[in-house]
């Protein structure tokens, strides 16, 4: 444990001109009577750390010293590919990794070019869960994580609706964060499949690792299996007039890819410029919801319970302003 925050030290005092006790204790989450004597200790090793006395002063390495433990490892290597991710890291349990990745990176550039990580992080920032949403880490996810990394085969017991809970052995390939949620893609038997982290009840990860298939690619099928969901529950059907503008604001307000199929198979403008499509959705009552902010851009031809719906809404609309 020393040893690693004595080498993270020399590492920071090689980033950087200098660094006081306090931004040093900070860093290394010590006190900064421990960064005195763990100066203190370098010095004695040989490691020329000079201290500068004074309200401005703080420590610095002597006559361009440079330590050759810049080697990542390869848990850091492949955490350094996260660092775009901070959120996701820290919910795996490897933001430690990626920040001895990046101190390591740091160390072994140019001193012109140590705060390119600075200038990137200043600049661009990934923040994945949705607006209006604070999704909770799930309790098991580091487990899995540390499964997925190191091709671990695992036993796990999955809530699944309505059957109850149901027990697994899962090859775990890959994860995935998808608007705050975390998702699992294990192959179960012959067959890929994906769960939701958040509905494992158990997790228990094997000494026995699996032999993973080279050929599998995980951003396609994560895509191919996001289509194929977001079209499973398009269920239902709903037959509308669309204005031009109704016609331009569809894909922004439903299923993009639904209102691409609508769209493409609309008839041709009437006399009045209004075009007729049938709409896939999910249910009567999402179509309700969602068309609602078309407002007069979109006519419900059918289900004639869904017109009549709209038609009611109106008729409130216009009482309540008129």
């Amino acid at each position: 444990m020393r040893a690693a925050r004595l080498i993270k030290m020399v590492l920071l005092l090689q980033s950087r001109p200098s660094m006081t006790a306090a931004e040093l204790a900070r860093e290394l989450e010590v006190s900064e009577r421990t960064v005195t004597r763990d100066a203190q200790a370098l010095s004695e090793a040989g490691v020329p750390v000079y201290a500068d006395r004074g309200r401005t002063g703080g420590y610095r390495l002597v006559g361009g010293y440079r330590t050759r433990l810049t080697g990542l490892a390869r848990h850091e290597a492949e955490a350094l590919f996260l660092s775009g991710l901070p959120s996701a890291l820290r919910e795996m349990g490897l933001d430690d990794a990626a920040s001895a990745a990046r101190l390591k990176v740091s160390a072994a550039l140019l001193p012109s070019l140590r705060d390119a990580s600075d200038t990137a992080a200043q600049r661009f920032h990934l923040d994945a869960p949705g607006w209006y949403h604070d999704p909770a880490t799930p309790e098991l996810l580091p487990a899995v994580a540390e499964a997925v990394w190191d091709d671990r085969l695992v036993r796990a017991r999955y809530r699944r609706r309505p059957s109850g809970e149901v027990e697994r052995e899962l090859a775990p390939y890959g994860l995935v964060l998808k608007a705050g949620v975390w998702y699992l893609c294990a192959r179960a038997g012959d067959d890929f499949r994906v769960y939701r982290i958040d509905r494992f009840t158990a997790v228990e990860v094997s000494r026995d690792r699996f032999a993973r298939d080279r050929a599998f690619d995980l951003p396609r099928f994560w895509e191919e299996r996001a289509a194929q969901f977001a079209r499973s529950l398009l269920r239902a059907e709903v037959t509308l007039r669309l204005s031009q503008e109704g016609a331009r604001r569809l894909p922004h307000t439903v299923d993009r890819a639904a209102a691409d199929e609508a769209l493409a198979g609309a008839t041709a403008p009437d006399a009045d410029g209004l075009r007729t499509v049938v709409l896939p959705v999910e249910s009567e009552e999402v179509a309700y919801d969602q068309l609602l902010v078309l407002g007069a851009e979109a006519e419900v031809l059918a289900p004639a319970a869904l017109r009549e719906r709209f038609a009611d809404t109106a008729e409130r609309l216009r009482d309540l302003y008129c």
